[in-house]
């Protein structure tokens, strides 16, 4: 199998040697302020020198590493350019490249999930898959009743290699917290081992992606292809035909891009709300533009179940720093645990850090470009203690929220959408327009 290294003793050495690389700058960095080098940039040297090692080497792995650096993606802009950008390079290629499996490796995967006579469930099968990602890939083939499918195959080993990884990242505590030391790595690991467990039964793909075909049965706006059969490791689901997002990326007319953003953004908001799950992974390969226009969403390999709807804290705290109280906003910043206790941060800089990420729902409309991101990357990319991201924490209960909002924004700025956002925000999203009893209480008091 080439998609994901299959001896543990190779991707564990890799791991290993991390720490080492680490303890080796820190003592040739204390030997240089021994030598009268300012203490400041030895340990801005050692960071950069640690980012470096780290992302290479997390690039390198794909499975559970290449996961972490999805739910990180934020804190990279807290990291120079020149240590982010070739890590964010190969998380892409990763993403849109994954080599397939052979075809004698998948027929023995059927076999070993549906038996020797798998083949009776299909009228005709295509052994080149039409689609490759990190722990699996698609293939089209006709249903024994006529119905054209997509049938979902894990790589074999998958399951094992990406638990591997979060076993062998779990002791790299130290090292992020170098780089993020507001950042509960322990915890965000934790939590995101517990997701890829969901992630490689494809039961739990099924049980999400029908409940969300359901919901959205002819809807005006977007078509969720309903589950045919499944069990752990293959899903067969209803096949649909359309323009891959990343075409209208390329090729789409301002209106085609206008409109793709604006669903993408109505259908990531309103699930929580009409389905109590959130849609965890929205790169550009899970969906499609269909010839009326809907957005047809694929794989729910990775959702977040919110039974209580989206969480009104956001709503809440976006509507506050909007009225400019930013003394409230860090005080419910803490209350829900983006800045620990033991972390102070500079307020106009979290200000001015927030601000762009605020700023389209302060509008009635917005446009999204890779002009505006990397404007705001370029104002917090620096490895000096007093960054306002490196004090940040994700708490678990976040971290696939996080993913969404900022794979999302990233989405947005490649299609370069300009559209009436934060009207989506008001429909959808609670605490947005309304004060609470609280709030008045404070407010009077």
């Amino acid at each position: 199998m080439s998609d994901l290294p299959r001896r543990a003793v190779a991707r564990s050495a890799k791991l290993a040697a991390l720490p080492i690389g680490f303890a080796g700058r820190t003592a040739l960095g204390l030997g240089k302020r021994i030598g009268g080098k300012p203490a400041e940039i030895v340990a801005q040297e050692i960071q950069q020198r640690t980012a470096e090692q780290i992302f290479k080497v997390l690039g390198e792995l794909k499975g559970g590493a290449m996961k972490l650096g999805q739910a990180l993606s934020i804190f990279e802009a807290a990291l120079p350019s020149e240590v982010a950008g070739p890590y964010r390079a190969t998380l892409t290629k990763l993403q849109d490249a994954a080599p397939p499996l052979p075809a004698a490796t998948v027929h023995k995967v059927l076999v070993e999930q549906l038996g020797d006579d798998w083949r009776e469930n299909f009228q005709s099968f295509e052994d080149r898959p039409t689609a490759a990602a990190s722990i699996g890939q698609v293939h089209k083939a006709v249903w024994h009743d006529g119905r054209t499918v997509a049938v979902k195959i894990q790589y074999p080993g998958a399951g094992k290699a990406l638990l591997s990884d979060f076993t062998q990242l779990a002791r790299l505590g130290k090292l992020f917290g170098v780089l993020l030391p507001g950042l509960d790595i322990k915890a965000v690991l934790s939590e995101l081992r517990e997701r890829v467990v969901e992630e490689l039964d494809y039961l739990h793909e099924a049980e999400a992606q029908h409940a969300f075909a359901l919901e959205y049965k002819d809807d005006p706006d977007f078509l969720v292809p309903d589950v045919i059969a499944a069990n752990e490791q293959v899903l067969v689901s209803e096949w649909v035909d359309g323009t891959p997002l990343s075409r209208i990326i390329t090729d789409g007319t301002k209106e085609e891009r206008d409109r793709a953003g604006l669903l993408l953004v109505r259908f990531l908001f309103s699930s929580p709300a009409r389905v109590g799950m959130l849609h965890a992974d929205p790169h550009p390969g899970n969906f499609r533009v269909l010839e009326d226009g809907r957005l047809c969403v694929l794989d729910f390999g990775a959702v977040n179940r919110l039974p209580d709807g989206y969480p009104s804290v956001f709503g809440k705290l976006t509507r506050i720093f909007n009225n400019g109280d930013m003394a409230t906003v860090v005080q419910g910043l803490r209350d829900e645990g983006f800045i620990l206790p033991h972390i102070e941060v500079d307020m106009e800089a979290l200000r001015a850090f927030l601000s762009p990420y605020i700023e389209p729902t302060a509008v009635e409309e917005f446009t999204f470009s890779r002009e505006w991101l990397q404007h705001q990357a370029a104002t917090v990319t620096d490895l000096r203690p007093g960054n306002v991201v490196r004090q940040l924490n994700l708490p678990v209960s976040y971290v696939l929220i996080h993913r969404v909002h900022a794979a999302g924004i990233g989405v947005l700025c490649q299609l370069g959408t300009t559209a009436r956002f934060r009207e989506e925000v008001i429909r959808w999203v609670p605490g947005f327009t309304e004060e609470d009893p609280e709030e008045h209480a404070v407010a009077a008091s």
